[in-house]
């Protein structure tokens, strides 16, 4: 299918400056009564996500899989699991979102697959050295009878990151022991990854988002090098550390390098983004030319409530992209993290994991000022050079729910450590749409993880006409965001001082200012174009940010 997006000489990429919003489909509505979100679902809130201003979608994994990890264990990178619709459905979304100008992002998932994919169950059938086994990582066990695992490499959902078949080998798995890690060094890997770019590319998608893109490649010298620590700074540098064994390799930018080829071929080239959990220092040589066009800010989304923080962040970033001439991206939320809205009302320096340990309840966060803070950031964020990724129901205001009971958690964290983490399932809850209607309107079933009974008053229905809601904001930001960007306000800030409390700079004309204090803070002239709480015209109070429009 020809895309309707082509590209004219000269013309900007349409990533640089886009407003992005993730869907992650298994929560976002439900055409057919199961309890499930699926891809019709998708296409009936195309006008909902229209009016919201976005410029494209990004839909997490919709791909053939037993669900071991929500999708994220692919059994058919090139088809469309039955439980979220068929190809043709999938065919029917992209059209009718190209047709309201919205792009779409699907996301693919090259560190690993299923255990149930066919090539891993060829390789477990073949034995140990067969070729079938090559493109896996299988070791031999260590101990007196290969007992125990080759290394003492970790999975990121608690225990080894190595399982044991019924013939003694051990294959390795960076999550969960249903994701075996492909081996990377393989050609065949490589080509049949080259095939599922071009099949979905060819059927007119506008870009992808890249699962785990920084661990493909591994160090597999034997021995295996044991892991390093976890002692780097957290504001500007990864939680693993350098020169791991498994993240971050230096060869995993021979694997971009060809996909940017592929990628180019197409008219408009099809966007890459990645997922990168690196530092700073290291996150631009990701998007270089000839390799991937965005990576996500994870430190921008990490940050305190503080002002120095937040600009510490923002100041490395935009010093990063700007060595390789690229545009960075900014995120408050997505499908793995506790929703902005929570963080941003519990204490400086809470352990999440721990806080979700207690269902929410030590300590109980402070919704008020979560509140502002959301509201808040958004102003900031949709101000800042760049994309800018928005998590389905954060327009909503949503929280997170840490109090889901455990016979309903789906998150395999959750099974893996023994019920010690409850995962990530406390931002997957389906959004609700409809105050009166069942499932709150996400369903006419029963969706997969519960509502609270509180959560109607979040509902799209409640904040439709609402001229001080969470989408009412959005909906003005976007708004007004595109007109700022109409006027070309360029790739730069340049730092105002309001005061040690305050975040301000101006981009072209636009002042943004967030006032972290505990003071009022009086606007200078100009025209305020929107704030984050209604009414505000003169001053800011405490965790308020507005943009003006100054000479």
């Amino acid at each position: 299918m020809q895309n309707l997006f082509s590209t004219r000489p000269n013309e900007a990429p349409w990533w640089r400056d886009a407003l992005i919003y993730q869907v992650y489909v298994r929560s976002f509505a439900d055409s057919n009564g199961d309890g499930i979100g699926d891809l019709p679902g998708v296409r009936a809130k195309l006008d909902y996500l229209s009016g919201l201003g976005i410029d494209a979608l990004w839909l997490t994994p919709f791909f053939p899989s037993p669900q071991a990890d929500g999708g994220y264990d692919v059994s058919d990178y090139r088809d469309v699991d039955p439980m979220y619709g068929t190809l043709a459905d999938f065919r029917q979304l992209l059209d009718a979102a190209h047709e309201r100008n919205i792009r779409m992002i699907v996301d693919i998932v090259p560190n690993h697959c299923s255990d149930q994919h066919p090539d891993f169950q060829a390789a477990l059938a073949a034995g140990p050295g067969s070729p079938e086994r090559e493109k896996f990582i299988f070791r031999n066990g260590g101990g007196e009878n290969g007992e125990l695992p080759p290394s003492d490499w970790q999975s990121k959902f608690g225990g080894p990151a190595w399982e044991r078949v019924p013939d003694g080998q051990w294959y390795m798995h960076i999550f969960s022991r249903e994701q075996p890690d492909f081996n990377w060094h393989h050609p065949e890997v490589r080509a049949d990854f080259e095939r599922t770019l071009r099949f979905w590319s060819d059927l007119g998608v506008d870009g992808f988002r890249i699962d785990v893109a920084h661990g493909l490649m591994k160090d597999l010298d034997l021995p295996l090098r044991n892991t390093f620590g976890a002692d780097s700074a957290p504001l500007l540098s990864p939680p693993d550390g350098q020169d791991h064994p498994f993240w971050d390799r230096d060869e995993v930018h021979g694997v971009y390098r060809q996909w940017r080829k592929i990628l180019d071929e197409y008219d408009p080239p099809r966007l890459a983004v990645a997922e990168a959990g690196v530092s700073l220092e290291r996150l631009p040589m990701y998007v270089r030319r000839d390799e991937l066009d965005q990576a996500f800010n994870f430190f921008y989304l990490r940050c305190p409530w503080d002002r120095d923080a937040f600009r510490t962040v923002i100041d490395a970033a935009l010093a990063g992209v700007a060595k390789v001439d690229a545009a960075t991206s900014w995120v408050l939320s997505n499908h793995d993290v506790v929703r902005h809205r929570t963080r941003y009302g519990l204490p400086a320096g809470t352990d999440l994991l721990r806080w979700l340990a207690t269902g929410g309840t030590h300590p109980v966060p402070d919704d008020a000022a979560g509140r502002r803070r959301a509201r808040a950031s958004l102003l900031l964020t949709l101000s800042l050079p760049g994309a800018a990724y928005l998590y389905q129901g954060e327009e909503l205001g949503l929280p997170e729910v840490p109090d889901l009971p455990a016979a309903s958690l789906r998150d395999p964290i959750f099974e893996r450590t023994g019920g010690t983490e409850k995962g990530r399932d406390g931002c997957r809850v389906p959004i609700p749409w409809d105050a009166a209607a069942p499932g709150l309107g996400f369903t006419d079933g029963v969706p997969w993880l519960p509502h609270p009974r509180d959560w109607s008053k979040y509902a799209a229905s409640e904040q439709e006409h609402d001229a001080g809601s969470f989408l009412t904001l959005y909906r003005q930001a976007a708004a007004a965001r595109r007109r700022m960007l109409a006027s070309s306000p360029g790739p730069h800030i340049s730092w105002q001082d309001f005061g040690e409390n305050v975040l301000a700079f101006r981009r072209g004309r636009l002042l943004c200012l967030l006032n972290f204090g505990p003071d009022e803070l009086p606007l200078p002239a100009g025209e305020v174009l929107l704030a984050s709480e209604p009414g505000i015209s003169s001053v800011l109070g405490t965790d308020e940010s507005a943009w003006l429009l100054v000479p």
